[in-house]
C-alpha cells in the first residue's frame, strides 16, 4: 500500500517541472531520467503533506513485550517505510493506594533514524476500548490518528499495484463529480482476487467473489442504489462519516458483519454509497475449504444477526418499494431464500416419507390409473431438481461471459464442472444455511478467525468432523434416511429409474454435505494419512475431558462447546418443536412390520417404545464400568454377560414363534436410530435440568456411540477408497490442476516445512 506514497513522489516529482523546463529538458535527454524521484527532498515532503498511511494493530503493544515475531516484522515494514504509522493500545500497570490499576493509552508510533520505535502521539482512554468486536474497535482507536477529507479502509489480506496507485488522484475527483442528488459519501473500488491459482477451490471461491465485486457490485450501486460497504478498500469522506458515528460500528455480536454497518449508516444518514471500475486493488481469498466454509458461516451468521438489527428495520421503513426489495435481496433476502432452498428439500422429502409410510401415495397413484387422470399422477411424480446449489453460480457464469467473451466462459465453466464445483457450491448452500438458521433461532453468532494463510495441507479426519458435523453430516444423514425409507415403502409404478429420477438431486445434496471435505481435502485418499487419521480419531473419541480441555482434544470438550449456544428458554423450545420430526419414523415404520400383520391399534406403537426403553437398559448395562471393587467387577461382567445371552434369546425366540423378519431388525434400526437421536437433540437442549435429575452421563454416552457411528459411516468409504493408489492422484490432480499446469511440484507443497534430511 505504500505505493501510494511512491505514485504521489513520482507524480510531483514530474508535475514541478514546468513546460519550459521540460522542453529544455528534452534537447538533453534528461526528460525520461525518473530515477531520481525518490531522493527528492521536494517531492518527499510534498507526498508526506497528501498521504498518511496509518496501520493499526490493538497487540502490538503485547506482542513487543513478549518479544514476538510478529512484532518485530512489524518493525521491519516502520524501518522500511519512513511514512508508516502504528497505532496500537498500551496497557500500563500503575500503583494507586497500594492497588494495582491498569490504564490504557491510544498510541501511535514511527520508526526513528535508529530503527527504535519512536511515539508521535499518545492519548489517555478512559478504560479499556475493547468493549465490542475486536476488528471495528480496532479501526474506532485508530481513526483520531488519520487526517485529511478521504480515507481509505484496507482489510489484512489486500495487495497493491504501483499503475493503480497512480490513479488514486482521478479517483478522489469522485468526490466532486455528480452522482444523483447527493455527493458520494463513500467510493466503491473494485478489488482483483489473486488467490484462485491455488487450488480448485481456491479457484472456485475466488471466481464466485470476483462475480460479486465487479459486476454485482456495479449492478447495486447504479441503478440499484443498494450497495454497501463489504469490507473493501473503500474510499470514506472522513469528515462525513466522524461527524455521523465513524465508519465502524462494534456493538459486540449484533455488529459481527461490522462493514456492512458503515455501509447503512451512511445510507440511513443520507450519503451516497458509488462503485468505480478503473481503479483495482488486490484481493487475497480463503484457499482451503475449512477457511471459506468458516467465513461463509461468519457471514451467514452475520447475516443472522442483521435480521435482528434496527439499522435494517429502519432502512426498509426508509426505503421505496423497489429499493427496499434491491436491499432485501442484496442482502438478508439472499440467506433467507438459500435457506429455504434447503428446508424445501426437507418437506419434499418428509412429504415422500408420509406418502410412503402411510399408503396415501399408493391409493392416489392406484386411483389415477384407473381414473386415467395423468396430470393427478404427474403431480405425484415430481421430479425435484430445484434445489441444486449450482444456481448460486449463475452470477458468476455472467461474469465470465461479460470479461472474457462467450467462448471462453463456456469452456472456463465447463473445466469448473470437471473440477466438481457443483459439489462445492452445494455444500455451500449447507454451509449458509446452517448458520443463517441457528443465529436466527438462538443469536450470539461469533466472530471466526480464518487465518487467510495459503493452506495447502492434509487436514486430519477429526478436525473435518469437528466442524462439519453439525452443519453437515447430522443433515446429510437425514437426507439419506429420508431416501431410504421412501425406497423401501414408497409406491412407485416406474420402478427404479423412476426412483432415480425422482430422488437424484437430493441424493447429490446428501452425498455432497457428507463426503465433500473429504473430497477437497489434499491427500484425502492416501493409505498412510487415513490410517493416522484414523487412529487420531478413536484418540479424540475417546479422551476424557476435564477442566481446560479443549475441543481439539477430546470429544467431550467439544460436544459441550456445541451445545454452548442454545442458552434461553425459546431456544430450547424451538429445538424440541424441530427436533419432534425424528419420532416420525418410528411411528410410521412400526406400522408396517412383518410382526404385527394388519393390526393398527396405539398398542404397537407402545410395544415399540418399550422394545425401545430395554435397548436403552441393555446399552447402560454394557458401557456401565465404574471404578469399584474387584468382587463388584466381577459380578458386573456376570450381569453384563446374562444380559447378551437373554437378549440374543429373546430376539431368537421373538423369530421363531412370531411373524418377526430379518427384514424386520433391518427396519427397526431404522425406525429406533432417528427416535434416539431426537431424545439425544431434546435432552441436549434442556441440558441444566438433564443434570438436575442425574441423567446427563447417560445421555452423553449415548452421544458418543451416536458420533461414533456417524464417524465410521463417513469413515469406511474414505479407507475403501484409500487403498486404491490411483484415487489419490485421481484427486490431487483434481484440486490442484492449475498447478500442475504450470509445472509446479504439488509433493513438495503438500509436505510442508519438513526439513529435508535425505539431502
Amino acid at each position: 500500500m505504500m505505493y501510494y506514497r511512491k505514485a504521489l513522489m513520482l507524480q510531483s516529482y514530474l508535475e514541478r517541472a514546468g513546460a519550459g523546463d521540460i522542453e529544455a529538458a528534452i534537447s538533453s535527454g534528461d526528460a525520461t531520467d525518473t530515477q531520481g524521484f525518490e531522493f527528492s527532498p521536494e517531492a518527499r515532503a510534498q507526498a508526506d503533506l497528501k498521504f498518511t498511511y496509518v496501520l493499526t494493530c490493538q497487540i502490538y503493544g503485547k506482542q513487543k513485550e513478549e518479544q514476538k515475531p510478529e512484532a518485530a516484522d512489524i518493525a521491519l515494514l516502520m524501518q522500511r517505510n519512513e511514512a508508516l504509522r502504528v497505532a496500537f493500545i498500551d496497557e500500563v500497570e500503575t500503583l494507586k493506594d497500594a492497588k494495582v490499576h491498569k490504564e490504557f493509552y491510544s498510541k501511535l508510533v514511527k520508526a526513528d533514524v535508529n530503527g527504535k520505535d519512536m511515539e508521535v502521539y499518545s492519548i489517555k482512554l478512559p478504560g479499556n476500548p475493547k468493549l465490542g468486536e475486536g476488528k471495528p474497535e480496532n479501526q474506532n482507536h485508530a481513526i483520531v490518528f488519520t487526517r485529511g477529507n478521504a480515507v481509505q479502509t484496507i482489510d489484512m489480506n489486500q495487495d497493491n499495484y504501483f499503475e493503480e496507485a497512480l490513479k488514486m488522484r482521478n479517483l478522489l475527483e469522485e468526490f466532486h463529480g455528480n452522482h444523483g442528488i447527493r455527493p458520494p459519501s463513500i467510493l466503491g473500488v473494485r478489488e482483483h482476487v489473486f488467490t484462485g491459482s491455488v487450488s480448485s477451490l481456491a479457484s472456485f471461491m475466488s471466481n464466485q467473489e470476483s462475480s460479486f465485486v465487479t459486476l454485482g457490485q456495479r449492478v447495486l450501486a447504479n441503478p440499484l442504489k443498494v450497495r454497501m460497504h463489504y469490507g473493501h478498500p473503500d474510499v470514506f469522506d472522513r469528515v462525513f462519516h466522524i461527524t455521523r458515528g465513524g465508519i465502524s460500528k462494534a456493538s459486540r455480536v449484533i455488529n459481527i458483519s461490522e462493514d456492512i454497518y458503515s455501509g447503512f449508516n451512511s445510507t440511513l444518514r443520507q450519503g451516497n454509497i458509488t462503485h468505480h471500475e478503473y481503479i483495482q486493488v488486490g484481493k487475497g481469498r480463503d484457499v482451503g475449504l475449512n477457511q471459506i466454509a468458516l467465513f461463509e458461516g461468519k457471514v451467514a451468521g452475520g447475516n443472522g444477526e442483521q435480521v435482528l438489527s434496527r439499522d435494517v428495520y429502519r432502512l426498509g421503513q426508509l426505503f421505496d418499494f423497489f429499493r427496499m426489495m434491491s436491499f432485501y435481496f442484496t442482502t438478508v433476502g439472499y440467506y433467507f431464500c438459500t435457506m429455504l432452498t434447503v428446508l424445501t428439500v426437507y418437506f419434499f422429502l418428509y412429504g415422500k416419507a408420509y406418502l410412503a409410510l402411510s399408503g396415501v401415495g399408493e391409493t392416489i397413484a392406484i386411483r389415477a390409473q384407473i381414473m386415467d387422470n395423468t396430470a393427478l399422477s404427474a403431480a405425484i411424480n415430481t421430479q425435484f431438481l430445484l434445489q441444486i446449489g449450482i444456481f448460486t453460480a449463475v452470477p458468476m457464469i455472467l461474469g465470465f461471459i461479460l470479461e472474457q467473451g462467450f467462448l471462453k466462459a463456456l469452456v472456463s465453466f465447463l473445466t469448473m464442472q470437471f473440477q466438481l464445483c457443483s459439489v462445492f457450491f452445494t455444500f455451500s448452500l449447507g454451509t449458509k444455511t446452517h448458520y443463517f438458521g441457528r443465529t436466527i433461532l438462538h443469536g450470539g453468532a461469533r466472530y471466526q478467525a480464518t487465518g487467510r494463510g495459503f493452506v495447502v495441507r492434509h487436514i486430519k479426519f477429526t478436525e473435518n468432523y469437528r466442524l462439519y458435523s453439525r452443519s453437515h453430516f447430522v443433515k446429510g444423514l437425514e437426507v439419506v434416511l429420508l431416501l431410504v425409507v421412501y425406497l423401501a415403502y414408497g409406491y412407485n409404478e416406474g420402478g427404479a429409474l423412476s426412483y432415480i429420477l425422482l430422488s437424484i438431486s437430493s441424493w447429490f445434496m446428501a452425498l455432497s454435505w457428507l463426503f465433500a471435505p473429504y473430497l477437497f481435502n489434499p491427500s484425502g485418499f492416501e493409505w498412510q494419512k487415513t490410517v493416522e487419521d484414523f487412529r487420531d480419531w478413536t484418540n479424540w473419541l475417546l479422551y476424557r475431558g476435564g477442566i481446560g480441555v479443549k475441543g481439539e482434544e477430546s470429544w467431550e470438550a467439544w460436544w459441550d462447546e456445541e451445545l454452548v449456544h442454545i442458552r434461553n428458554l425459546r431456544g430450547r423450545v424451538m429445538e424440541t418443536i424441530l427436533s419432534l420430526r425424528f419420532f416420525i419414523f418410528q411411528y410410521g415404520i412400526v406400522y408396517k412390520l412383518n410382526v404385527q400383520g394388519s393390526d393398527t391399534s396405539l398398542t404397537v406403537y407402545g410395544l415399540s417404545w418399550v422394545v425401545l426403553a430395554v435397548l436403552i437398559v441393555l446399552f447402560k448395562v454394557f458401557t456401565f464400568s465404574q471404578k469399584v471393587s474387584v468382587n463388584f467387577q466381577l459380578l458386573l461382567r456376570f450381569i453384563q454377560g446374562l444380559s447378551f445371552l437373554m437378549a440374543l434369546a429373546g430376539l431368537a425366540i421373538a423369530v421363531v414363534f412370531t411373524d418377526l423378519s430379518v427384514p424386520d431388525i433391518f427396519a427397526c434400526i431404522l425406525a429406533f436410530v432417528p427416535t434416539g437421536w431426537g431424545i439425544l437433540s431434546i435432552a441436549s437442549a434442556w441440558k441444566p435440568l438433564m443434570k438436575r435429575i442425574g441423567l446427563w452421563k447417560s445421555i452423553r454416552s449415548i452421544a458418543r456411540l451416536y458420533d461414533a457411528g456417524m464417524g465410521m459411516i463417513i469413515f469406511i468409504p474414505i479407507a475403501l477408497f484409500s487403498w486404491f493408489p490411483f484415487v489419490s492422484t485421481f484427486q490431487t490432480r483434481l484440486m490442484f490442476n492449475q498447478a500442475f499446469s504450470r509445472g509446479l511440484e504439488i509433493s513438495l507443497i503438500l509436505a510442508g516445512n519438513n526439513p529435508n534430511t535425505g539431502i
